[in-house]
């Protein structure tokens, strides 16, 4: 039996600034992005109904933000997931940063 069926992989879009999660090849969910000198917004993450319940969000996330601290990059939770993932997982506690009215604004700006 194989043990990567099912098994959700993330990577990164760059060219539409979004992490994409997929399962068995098929898009299930991304979590969007501005990037903006050294901060990475992220402002909008979705996971497919068809693929809910599953903790998709979850990995899909968790992940997506390890990406964004290895790159150097600071993090700010404008998406309501995110912001909610963050309360409860620290593990990028030491480069969040708030959200401001100037990352409001750079998303605004390329959405």
């Amino acid at each position: 039996m194989d043990d990567t069926a099912g098994a959700p992989e993330v990577s990164q879009a760059a060219g539409a600034s979004r992490y994409e999660v997929r399962v068995d090849g098929e898009l299930a969910g991304l979590a969007a992005y501005v990037d903006r000198d050294d901060q990475r917004i992220f402002y909008h993450t979705e996971i497919r109904d068809e693929f809910g319940g599953r903790g998709l969000g979850g990995v899909l996330v968790s992940r997506a933000l390890a990406d964004a601290r290895a790159a150097g990059r600071r993090i700010v939770p404008m998406c309501p997931f995110v912001a909610r993932w963050v309360k409860t997982h620290h593990d990028v506690d030491d480069v969040l940063d708030p959200v401001t009215p100037e990352a409001i604004a750079a998303v605004r700006e390329r959405v």
